[in-house]
């Protein structure tokens, strides 16, 4: 547990960088909503990771064995991608607002890189903690990393966001750089897994065993709604997500990036490292069908308190209020998601698998959720601040003129698809997900 603690830091904090911090920089930098929004695509290989997952699964590194050793590849690397995208920031830092577009297509290829490394460590340590786990420890597991993967994100939001008002964002991202390359040293302390399956034997086997396998153990229709609803389920909360930073800062109520650091990344994440506690504790007692239900319906009642937020304006308090609600029933999602990811793969494939069904969590959080919020919140302040018929009722009805309140309210509609498909393949009364033991199918104990 106190290996999946710090993989999860180690994990956490590229992610952040290429998140919260850098819209941060780019709303600092004076860019628009929409292209925010749509630079969300560079944790575009999030989504893709599944393609070179086999590629983890197949070849073992000389150094650590087949998952550490890819570990550490990755972490060497990307120190040296964080340190190359702070130079680039103090490159466009001299740069007038007006020419500082000239080199964000450096920057965003700098930030798409590093989310190609992040996205192949996490393969990696997906796959490792899939394999490390026993079968009663999967609650623990699961909660245990992602509080350590939080943790990173509260020294990215708190430390990050204080000290980009003091030293620059560039700073910031050249001290986590140096931060990044102190969990080299966990790779090496991390334990082997008791059982350590045999790697497919060629390339051919590794891409199309682990798609095969889940095929023949869920069947067609099962598995057809189940990644269907893994795209879905938190699309709402990520569309939250993605566009509270505009919101807390320049584009929305004006708090400075303290503020929001010290709010939104630091107590906000605090509640969600306890919410993913609670949530891997309640996940151990209901099971993991149950959870998904609590939990989803929680996590989209949750947006209504940005939404009581944009309509009381800047008000301190309400911020705090809103940023816990919010992050506390993300946090409980978080938990029970990611222990049901972990219990749908095999360890013979767990690499691949599990790349599989998180990159479909990723299309719903970045493909779908980053730009659809990006244009909904233009399309709805420019329908705000026009004289069209529209606009006039919205704005009698108590909404906003920079349409956030409305925006917040359609989150709740987003994130009903994926909670309509829970009947189908996850009732409240059956049986918990799938045995994580290989040597029981589990076929019917869906």
């Amino acid at each position: 547990m106190g290996a999946l603690l710090l993989l999860g830091f180690a994990s956490g904090l590229p992610f952040a960088l290429t998140d919260d911090a850098f819209r941060a920089w780019l709303t600092k930098a004076q860019f628009d909503p929409r292209t925010i929004g749509w630079l969300g695509l560079v944790s575009l290989p999030y989504s893709l990771k599944f393609l070179w997952a086999p590629l983890v699964d197949r070849f073992v590194p000389p150094l650590l064995g087949r998952r550490r050793g890819w570990i550490v590849v990755t972490q060497v690397l990307l120190v040296l991608l964080i340190g190359a995208l702070a130079l680039q920031m103090s490159v466009m830092a001299n740069l007038a607002p007006a020419e500082r577009s000239q080199g964000l297509w450096v920057l965003s290829g700098l930030a798409l890189t590093l989310a190609f490394l992040s996205a192949t460590q996490d393969i990696s340590i997906d796959a490792y903690r899939t394999d490390v786990v026993k079968v009663n420890e999967v609650g623990a597991g699961a909660a245990t990393y992602v509080t350590g993967y939080r943790m990173a994100l509260i020294v990215v939001g708190v430390v990050g966001f204080n000290l980009a008002d003091r030293i620059s964002w560039q700073g910031v991202y050249g001290l986590m750089a140096v931060l990044m390359g102190l969990g080299i040293a966990t790779s090496f302390w991390a334990p082997e897994p008791e059982r350590v399956e045999t790697p497919p034997e060629s390339l051919d086997k590794a891409v199309i065993l682990p798609f095969q396998e889940l095929w023949n153990r869920l069947g067609w229709r099962r598995l057809l709604m189940t990644l269907s609803f893994i795209v879905l389920y938190k699309v709402g909360d990520a569309m939250v997500g993605k566009m509270a930073v505009p919101f807390l800062g320049g584009k929305g109520l004006g708090f400075s990036d303290a503020e929001i650091g010290s709010i939104r990344q630091g107590v906000g994440l605090v509640a969600t490292v306890v919410g993913t506690l609670t949530g891997g504790a309640i996940l151990s007692q209901i099971g993991i069908n149950r959870s998904l239900w609590v939990f989803g319906i929680l996590q989209a009642v949750s947006n209504l308190g940005y939404y009581a937020l944009a309509l009381v304006g800047k008000d301190f308090l309400w911020f705090v209020a809103a940023i816990n609600v919010e992050n506390f029933s993300g946090g409980l999602g978080t938990a029970g998601f990611l222990g049901f990811l972990m219990s749908l793969c095999h360890p013979s494939f767990s690499a691949t698998q599990f790349a599989l069904l998180s990159s479909l969590m990723a299309v719903g959080r970045d493909l779908i959720a980053s730009p659809v919020a990006g244009e909904l919140v233009q399309g709805i302040q420019k329908l705000m601040q026009t004289d069209s018929p529209l606009g006039e009722i919205f704005w009698l009805a108590g909404f906003d003129r920079k349409g956030w309140g409305l925006f917040f309210l359609l989150t709740l509609v987003a994130a009903l698809p994926g909670l309509i498909l829970l009947p189908f393949f996850a009732p409240w009364n059956a049986k918990p997900a799938l045995s994580l033991d290989p040597d029981d199918s589990g076929n019917d104990d869906y």
